[in-house]
């Protein structure tokens, strides 16, 4: 296959008009090879990008990774595909190691299809999480960080936990990151971690912040917390909701500033409810309200978002953000950041040919997968 024409976003973070080659699913440089099935895409006038990756999504489509159905987990691949997300790390809520042990194992029963949505790992959200700073998790799992828990769960997946979500105020979180830093990547978030628990858990191996500025202190001048350790830490990626409801368009210009789009992963924090029309749904086992893109508990807590990856990357750019940040921002930076970059998230020879192309006015034209 050849991309002709196109607005190429390449691994400089810039667009470039060029011809993409593809040939057996991974780009490669030899237009004669890649011309061997004759299909030929004039993409003249049009944004050529990466499939997004989103690594902090619980479901869609009316369906919820933590159902513990393969066939369930199936439809929001589905669903996550026809929206231009081809990489995807379904996450879990807060509960106990028998309940994510069943959800967990669903993962194993999903053989790949060019109709879904790649599994490139699981985003473990809880149960190690503050009670203070719960959001909308259940308390009734929280508890302490505990390194075998982990352990045994990852080995049920076949060891493709790729993130974990943890506050580092709780017992024994300072020793679990640094037994598990080597297997994990660990992500700060539902705390109430000052400046100082949050430095000290970055600087023992953490490398992640959950939903930057949600379910965390705020960045307060004599009191900066998660937030201002996180952008006193180079090596830490800070994940962003960027659905016009979580963060307000002039922090989400403010953040962009302060971290840069190498180090935002844009992410959708997506439940059940995205996709469908409003009404009732559910979030962990708690009722959750849908009005159109916000999605709330029966007391108003935000409970995850209704937005797809693609929509919060386009409400991005509607708030000021550059084209160019974006887009690294929903593909190179979260492929980076679970340590998969160039393979997704990148139209680099050799990469995977996950390609987008899209419209002028952003709208998703053909998915190439």
């Amino acid at each position: 296959m050849i991309i002709k024409n196109g607005n190429v976003f390449c691994s400089d973070g810039q667009f470039h008009k060029k011809d993409l080659f593809i040939q057996n699913k991974r780009i490669v440089d030899c237009e004669e090879a890649a011309s061997e099935d004759h299909i030929v895409i004039d993409a003249t006038g049009r944004y050529v990008i990466p499939g997004l990756v989103d690594i902090h999504s619980h479901g869609a489509y009316g369906c919820d990774f933590c159902d513990a159905s393969p066939e369930k987990l199936k439809t929001i691949l589905k669903y996550e595909k026809s929206c231009g997300i081809t990489s995807y790390c379904p996450t879990s809520m807060t509960f106990s190691f028998d309940i994510l042990k069943k959800i967990f194992q669903t993962i194993n029963e999903i053989e790949p299809s060019s109709e879904y949505a790649r599994i490139v790992g699981i985003n473990m959200e809880g149960p190690f999480i503050s009670p203070a700073k719960k959001g909308a998790q259940n308390g009734d799992y929280i508890q302490n960080p505990d390194i075998e828990m982990f352990r045994k769960l990852n080995a049920i997946t076949g060891h493709r936990i790729r993130l974990i979500t943890l506050a580092p105020e709780m017992p024994n979180a300072l020793d679990f990151i640094a037994k598990a830093k080597d297997e994990v990547h660990i992500s700060i978030g539902h705390t109430a971690a000052d400046y100082d628990e949050a430095l000290a858990a970055f600087q023992a191996g953490a490398d992640h912040v959950t939903h930057l500025c949600n379910a965390m202190p705020p960045f307060h001048h004599r009191s900066p917390g998660v937030i201002g350790a996180a952008s006193d830490c180079n090596h830490v990626v800070a994940e962003l909701i960027a659905d016009g409801i979580h963060i307000h368009p002039s922090m989400i210009r403010s953040i962009f500033k302060l971290f840069g789009a190498d180090r935002i992963a844009l992410i959708s924090d997506s439940m059940e409810a995205t996709g469908m029309e409003d009404g009732e749904y559910e979030l962990g086992g708690q009722k959750v309200i849908k009005n159109g893109h916000l999605a709330t508990l029966a007391d108003g807590t935000l409970a995850g978002s209704a937005t797809n990856l693609f929509d919060c990357m386009k409400q991005a750019v509607s708030c000021g953000i550059p084209l160019e940040d974006a887009v690294r921002s929903a593909t190179m930076t979260p492929a980076k950041s679970i340590g998969l970059y160039p393979e997704i998230g990148c139209l680099d020879i050799g990469s995977k040919a996950d390609v987008l192309i899209v419209s002028k006015t952003l709208e998703i034209e053909e998915i190439v997968s």
